[in-house]
């Protein structure tokens, strides 16, 4: 009986060191939105809550392989808040993560989850820290304005400002951005129009607009079909 107890103590003390030595890591919450099937890859629009670490990343990507067994040439397309699920931008999206086959694998993959499948990721945006630097950056062209929203623009590593000016009788928008020394690399008085019921901001002459709705800043060309190349939310 005694040996029994001390075996069995052995066994779970065995279990604990080796619990204790690997860092369990809980799954974010994401919702999938869309799906689109080529004879390439299937791709899964999955959105997520915030700017996330790739071991997050990952187990995303592990639990939605899990569930969608089936799924063999997968492919992940991680959007932010405000991130549209179609849209004409190459790096409209926070993060991309595929599943290899293993015909795919080189030696600088190793990023597996625990069932040993391994994933290729690559994060497009910036960090949760560097996005936050960008947030408290302060500029004396803001100086009492009334500021619309600070948006990130993760292919310039820059931070969108849209404000108004109360000594501005006209209600103009006027939008300045800042790069990471919160030095103004962009400056625009945007143009109000509105087209269809849908009120937008011209920004340059040739027709590019921007839209501000429910926090979320839209960026379209002027031949761009109304489909936005970038859209993020305030504060993401």
């Amino acid at each position: 009986m005694k040996k029994n107890i001390l075996n069995s103590f052995i066994v779970f003390l065995i279990f604990s060191i080796f619990s204790c030595g690997k860092k369990a890591i809980n799954t974010p919450p994401f919702t999938i939105s869309k799906e689109f099937k080529t004879d390439s890859a299937t791709t899964l629009n999955v959105h997520i809550n915030a700017r996330l670490k790739l071991k997050q990343l990952l187990s995303i990507a592990s639990k939605i392989k899990a569930d969608s067994a089936q799924i063999t040439n997968l492919e992940i397309h991680y959007l932010l808040p405000g991130n549209t699920d179609i849209s004409a931008g190459d790096h409209s999206y926070y993060a991309l993560a595929r599943l290899l086959k293993p015909n795919e694998v080189k030696p600088a993959d190793t990023l597996k989850d625990e069932a040993e499948n391994l994933y290729r990721i690559k994060v497009l945006g910036l960090t949760a820290e560097k996005a936050k630097k960008l947030f408290e950056l302060k500029n004396d062209a803001l100086n009492g304005k009334t500021i619309v929203g600070k948006f990130i623009d993760d292919y310039n590593h820059t931070v969108i400002i849209p404000f108004k000016d109360s000594l501005d009788k006209k209600g103009n928008l006027y939008v300045i951005e800042l790069d990471s020394t919160a030095k103004i690399v962009s400056a625009t008085v945007t143009l109000k129009a509105t087209t269809n019921g849908e009120e937008k901001y011209l920004v340059t002459q040739n027709g590019d607009y921007i839209t501000l709705k429910n926090k979320i800043l839209a960026q379209f060309a002027a031949d761009g079909l109304g489909v936005p190349f970038n859209s993020i939310k305030a504060g993401y």
